[in-house]
């Protein structure tokens, strides 16, 4: 993870209360992780930290855009992506996940690497279907040769004789 140092904050010697950081994620971010659905991308990402005696509380907002492939057609597509998430790091004795957003780090730690929850921040804003955006007229944009190949495959006569003796089943 040391290439992903630059998304290190230390926050020993910053004095209790807000601080703001700033970061860029780009395709060398992606590479980093080894079955990232995403691969290339630019997301800016803005940090706020508020530092308390015991607690941090880092704020962190992204917006940018990620190359994703389309589950309908299979190309690939520029999708947009923002969110805000909330993660507090408390200082105790040992590492531990407290919950999705609270983690506990010890108390010898003097930096803190955001980048693996910038990471799954990203992918959680994705939806579970990626799809090309419709056009101002509400037509699909997906490559039109594959729209034109999966409307042959649904309109053509593959059922399963077996569906059909359960549509003569009557639930009364």
């Amino acid at each position: 993870m040391n290439r992903l140092k630059e998304y290190t904050i230390q926050f020993v010697g910053l004095e209790p209360g807000n601080h703001k950081f700033e970061f860029e994620v780009n395709d060398s971010f992606f590479e980093n992780f080894e079955y990232s659905l995403i691969q290339h991308g630019q997301v800016h990402i803005d940090v706020a930290l508020e530092k308390m005696e015991r607690m941090m509380i880092y704020t962190i907002t992204f917006g940018g855009k990620v190359l994703v492939t389309c589950d309908r057609c299979n190309e690939e597509f520029y999708y947009p992506v923002s969110d805000s998430q909330k993660l507090i790091i408390k200082l105790g004795a040992e590492y531990m996940e407290e919950s999705e957003d609270v983690v506990v780090i010890p108390e010898t730690e003097y930096q803190f690497n955001l980048a693996p929850y910038i990471y799954e921040f990203i992918h959680l804003a994705l939806p579970a279907r990626l799809l090309h955006p419709d056009d101002e007229h509400g037509k699909s944009t997906c490559d039109p040769e594959m729209l034109r190949l999966l409307e042959k495959l649904n309109t053509s006569e593959m059922a399963d004789p077996r569906w059909e003796a359960l549509k003569n089943l009557n639930t009364d």
